[in-house]
């Protein structure tokens, strides 16, 4: 799995050496619950997580430029790994950052990498993403990537967490994201 750069991050694959940065972000209950899981507990739990989960292919652990600190996460689950029925060629893409780091336009920024890493290199067809109906930061993430509004599920059994959410589902197509980067130009 290759690096990724935009202009204030690397996307980088996760180490081991990661858990305590992690757990730094991820204990905080203003994170875990409103992305589908739960706090983390130790620094035990965060590499435990960073080994069963994190270290797969295209999933990248967030980092400022100047930094090789992970603050957040960036990732894809492909068909038979997402969370809600997608196509063979789809992934569903997920995100978090550490509190620090809200409102300075830092996932959208990440999402774009990931959005066109995986129309140029993995020339994949759409991409979705969910988000719980009381993540209203989830949504604006997902709106100024170019993500619409696809269809609802009105019970989303969410198993970290033990229960059920309304999730909002939104997709980008590769068409949409191609029109997307015509108007940048």
């Amino acid at each position: 799995m290759k690096t990724l750069k935009t202009e204030r991050l690397i996307l980088r694959p996760w180490k081991l050496s990661d858990a305590s940065s992690l757990y730094q972000y991820a204990k905080d209950e203003r994170i875990g619950p409103i992305a589908g899981w739960p706090a983390h507990k130790s620094v035990e739990e965060s590499a435990e997580i960073i080994r069963s989960i994190f270290m797969r292919n295209e999933v990248y652990a967030v980092t400022l430029i100047d930094d090789d600190l992970a603050i957040g996460l960036v990732g894809l689950s492909f068909a038979n790994e997402s969370n809600f029925p997608i196509g063979d060629n789809d992934a569903e893409v997920s995100y978090w950052i550490g509190v620090p780091f809200w409102g300075k336009g830092l996932i959208p920024e990440a999402v774009k990498e990931i959005c066109r890493h995986s129309f140029e290199t993995l020339e994949l067809d759409n991409l979705w993403c969910g988000y719980f109906a009381d993540n209203e930061k989830s949504q604006k993430a997902q709106e100024k990537c170019g993500f619409k509004f696809h269809h609802v599920i009105e019970e989303q059994y969410v198993e970290c967490l033990d229960e059920v959410k309304v999730e909002n589902i939104c997709r980008l197509t590769k068409d949409e994201w191609n029109e997307i980067q015509k108007q940048m130009d």
